[in-house]
């Protein structure tokens, strides 16, 4: 896109420096190997991640599917490149390796696909791309590989009336063959975005800060400003698992889910750098996941007196949760949401056994007194947990 549609400099440069004359995106299709590709080692990381689903990108805005899609001859990974089924294969390996939900993502439209781009000269009054590439992809691929989650992408300015996406989503609700367990984004024709759909992305990198009415997620990426593989990346363009932590938190307590974007190599690798950063997640979620999974939003999503406090509530338990993301140097914590209660409310810090003592604020907040540990004591070393219960 930008180089052959913006032609921005750099890229144009770059084309013209490193590959041959007349060479075109086409040309890419061949180099693109995936012979280090292990789908049972990309299920092992998921799943060593703590995530609870994985969306794969099926097609991007360039029709190339990781399908071997009769609907895209001589421009898919079985017919060119890999000649694998790259769908097929990580959808295996994470059904049986995994308990990860498995979802595919699926741009609507294709930048550069003669049928698009003449239905958008018609204004969207002549429907010969969706008819013909882009629905019965979507039919292909709930059809042979049974997402659990279905995210679509890119309407290309078109509306939902054009890309038929309320017929296929009553199939898809009714009739497929995942009608009971899949769910869906807001990305299905222009206006659709954060106002119809099973949860909300609203825009990519989302996070409001506070609480929404509407399930939503926040669909972000590791490197800040890419959402593929860059080789000229440098170590500070990725966020660092505290970022990730922080954003963890703060989306949670808000009612979202967290989609934690990597970019994965030609060659298809998960780069070392994203598979500590996916590690690091799952370790943080061994000792703090009670606050995360199964969670519910609070009365209050952050703390009016200490900044970098996020709460959540466990409804089964009863349990207040407040993540916190820095250790005070204090070594006491003020809360000013809870309302403790004098011989009812315990405190205990997540992944450390003894209760903690803590002193009443008035009517409402609590001073607590935090464990004094070493660095190597600490139950983890980026954000912690305090669960409280019989608070008000």
């Amino acid at each position: 896109w930008y180089w052959q549609k913006e032609k921005r400099e750099p890229y144009v440069k770059f084309m013209d420096t490193n590959y041959p004359p007349g060479f075109s995106y086409e040309d890419f299709g061949p180099l693109f190997t995936a012979e280090f590709f292990d789908a049972n080692q990309w299920a092992d990381i998921l799943k060593a991640s703590g995530a609870k689903y994985v969306v794969l990108t099926s097609k991007h805005h360039e029709g190339f599917t990781l399908w071997g899609s009769k609907y895209s001859w001589n421009w898919n990974a079985v017919d060119v490149g890999p000649k694998r089924d790259l769908v097929a294969e990580l959808a295996t390996s994470v059904r049986n390796r995994t308990d990860l939900h498995f979802g595919l993502y699926h741009s609507l439209f294709e930048w550069f696909n003669p049928l698009f781009l003449e239905d958008a000269t018609n204004a969207f009054k002549t429907r010969k791309f969706p008819t013909s590439k882009s629905l019965p992809e979507l039919y292909e691929i709930v059809t042979k590989y049974q997402p659990e989650i279905i995210w679509s992408d890119g309407d290309g300015n078109a509306p939902d009336t054009y890309w038929n996406s309320t017929g296929f989503l009553a199939w898809l609700y009714n009739d497929s063959p995942v009608r009971d367990t899949v769910v869906t984004n807001d990305r299905w024709g222009a206006g659709s975005i954060c106002a119809h759909g099973g949860f909300y992305t609203c825009s990519d990198r989302y996070n409001p800060g506070h609480l929404l009415a509407h399930k939503w997620e926040n669909c972000m990426s590791i490197d800040r400003s890419s959402w593929g593989y860059r080789r000229d990346a440098r170590l500070r363009d990725y966020l660092a698992i505290e970022d990730l932590v922080k954003q963890l938190a703060e989306t949670v307590s808000c009612g979202g889910n967290l989609l934690m974007n990597i970019g994965p190599t030609h060659d298809g690798r998960i780069a070392v750098v994203f598979e500590e950063r996916l590690r690091q997640v799952g370790a943080w979620l061994k000792v703090n996941g009670e606050a995360i999974y199964g969670t519910k939003p609070w009365r209050a999503q952050n703390d009016t007196v200490t900044p970098g406090v996020w709460y959540t509530f466990s409804p089964k338990e009863g349990k207040v949760n407040a993540i916190f993301l820095n250790w005070p140097v204090s070594g006491t914590l003020e809360l000013g949401e809870p309302r403790p209660k004098l011989g009812e409310t315990q405190v205990k810090l997540a992944g450390y056994k003894e209760l903690l003592k803590w002193v009443a604020l008035g009517e409402k907040g609590m001073v607590i007194a935090l464990p004094q540990l070493t660095p190597q004591q600490l139950p983890c070393q980026w954000g912690w947990t305090l669960k409280l219960t019989d608070v008000n």
